[in-house]
């Protein structure tokens, strides 16, 4: 069992060399694994590899590229380098992505989401783990005339999905490694997602995937103003659909009502809860939320609890 922690630095002079420090600062107080989110910015899997190089020993993912917008030979390569620059302390994580951004951002339609997840994996797969590949699908094609193997990458590339919904849980299970469920509760991972992931696993004949759970948390006194800030903060969330299903099946209303926020005594005890429910991990993001002190106080439990 492992903890971890999200990074997003976005107010720095330079996000790369803010992160690093943070990254240093993490490791530092026992917690064992860094992840970098993908938007429209900072490349993900560029900046785990140079947190992995500076940072020995912590492991980093990226939480997680969408898929749409992004051609398995080119997150293959990405994926490999890192993989290699970190001497196999790298995880990639994907995502479905969602309507809005897909469209809006890249112009192209977001269609048939869970058939391009699958033909994604099958054809990654294929190229982290021989470093070739000669995929024909219905959406995509990847095919090596020459090699795709990255030297140093050759442990392969652990891929995980942030899948929650019973489609891309089951084709997660079939395909990938593990999941990234993110504003899922203890509810929803014990009586829906961990059940459905496993299952499909099984069925394909492959090991218990990972859970790698994402939890919006923060150690604090002013618990009432942190929670209205998760809040604000995490609205967006509550449009899109497999999202707001997700926080109902945990049992709240809003998206911050699936966030932990408390004393160590609460917080650590939620941390439990998580791993009673099937997490393998626990990923916690936005601790800076409630001010650097509190961000510091969150982390030096947190490695306790890795510890």
């Amino acid at each position: 069992m492992t903890v971890g922690v999200a990074l997003n630095v976005t107010d720095a002079g330079n996000q790369v060399d803010a992160t690093v420090r943070l990254a240093r600062q993490a490791a530092a107080c026992g917690l064992r694994s860094a992840w970098f989110g993908q938007s429209f910015g900072a490349d993900s899997p560029q900046l785990a590899a140079i947190v992995g190089r500076e940072v020995p020993g912590l492991q980093v993912g990226t939480s997680a590229i969408p898929v749409f917008g992004r051609h398995p030979l080119l997150v293959s390569s990405q994926a490999q380098t890192a993989q290699a620059a970190t001497h196999g302390r790298y995880h990639l994580g994907l995502a479905l992505g969602t309507k809005y951004l897909t469209e809006t951002g890249f112009g192209i339609p977001f269609e048939r989401p869970i058939a391009r997840l699958r033909e994604f994996l099958i054809a990654l797969r294929q190229l982290t783990e021989t470093g070739a590949a000669d995929f024909h699908g219905e959406l995509l094609t990847a095919s090596t005339p020459l090699p795709a193997r990255v030297p140093g990458a050759e442990s392969g590339v652990p891929v995980l999905v942030a899948a929650m919904g019973p489609q891309a849980l089951r084709v997660s299970g079939e395909l990938a490694d593990g999941i990234l469920p993110y504003l899922a509760g203890p509810r929803a991972l014990a009586e829906h997602i961990v059940p459905a992931v496993t299952a499909a696993a099984e069925a394909a004949g492959r090991p218990a995937p990972r859970i790698v759970t994402l939890v919006s948390g923060v150690v604090t006194d002013h618990a009432d103003a942190a929670r209205e800030k998760f809040t604000e903060q995490l609205a967006f969330y509550e449009q899109i659909p497999s999202y707001a299903r997700v926080v109902e099946l945990s049992g709240g209303k809003r998206a911050g009502d699936v966030a932990v926020v408390g004393n160590e005594r609460e917080v650590a005890a939620e941390v439990q809860r998580y791993r009673d429910a099937g997490a393998t991990e626990v990923v916690f993001s936005g601790t800076d939320i409630a001010g650097d002190v509190d961000r510091q106080r969150t982390w030096a439990l947190l490695g306790q609890l890795a510890g």
